[in-house]
């Protein structure tokens, strides 16, 4: 294939997948919150999981494989996700924890019924080992791997970061105050940084999962001393 047509296979895979989580977070926050807005939200969720894999198998006709880490990236991958980890639990307890405002989370939680500890325990369960390991399939393989026909692979992993915090921005701006919308998104944003980095470094998605598992475990376990006490 001609580096023409492998650039312009990889403009129309970004172009068909980077804007479906943002038209569709926004809709169901935004836009029309309803079923409508569900409706949409969850057929973008289905595309994110299904246009990669289509593109894989169909456009262009290659096996899927399990991409093993090289070079000791697994260990990277828990260094990392235990050194974030920690460094924000013990943030949290030298003085990020007098800045949130307890009183609105509590709000957010209850009409989402997060209040609950069997509820919030099961969506964080569902967020860490789920949701993390398909944003890796989607944003890091899928997305990386595509900017990397178009870019160098120092721009790819940015433009990765960049879309990778797009939809996290419209979600996050439902619940929180531009500030915190704005500090969250840069710890997303340098999430993505890293777990590129380690994608393009280790050729696969398992030492970044593994960093963005531990790093989900404390965000939610900062969120549960928030909700339910110290």
């Amino acid at each position: 294939m001609s580096d023409a047509r492998a650039s312009r296979r990889a403009l129309l895979a970004l172009l068909l997948l980077v804007p479906a989580p943002s038209i569709g977070t926004a809709m169901a926050m935004w836009v029309s919150p309803g079923p409508v807005g569900k409706a949409v939200y969850f057929g973008s969720k289905l595309w994110l999981l299904a246009l990669p894999a289509f593109w894989l198998l169909v456009v262009e006709r290659r096996r899927p494989s399990w991409s093993r880490p090289m070079h000791g990236g697994m260990l990277i991958g828990l260094t990392s996700g235990l050194v974030i980890g920690v460094g924000s639990l013990l943030a949290y307890r030298l003085g990020w924890h007098g800045r949130i405002d307890a009183s609105a989370l509590l709000e957010i939680a209850g009409k989402n019924q997060f209040d609950r500890p069997a509820v919030y325990l099961g969506f964080a369960a569902y967020i860490t080992l789920v949701n993390s390991l398909l944003e890796e399939y989607v944003w890091r393989w899928f997305v990386v791997s595509r900017c990397k026909v178009l870019f160098s692979p120092r721009v790819a992993v940015l433009a990765g970061a960049v879309f990778f915090t797009l939809h996290h921005v419209i979600a996050l701006r439902a619940y929180l105050p531009w500030s915190l919308t704005l500090l969250a998104a840069g710890g997303v944003c340098t999430g993505g940084l890293l777990w590129g980095w380690m994608y393009v470094r280790y050729r696969s998605i398992w030492p970044g999962f593994v960093s963005h598992a531990l790093v989900d475990v404390a965000v939610f376990t900062i969120g549960w001393l928030l909700l339910f006490g110290e």
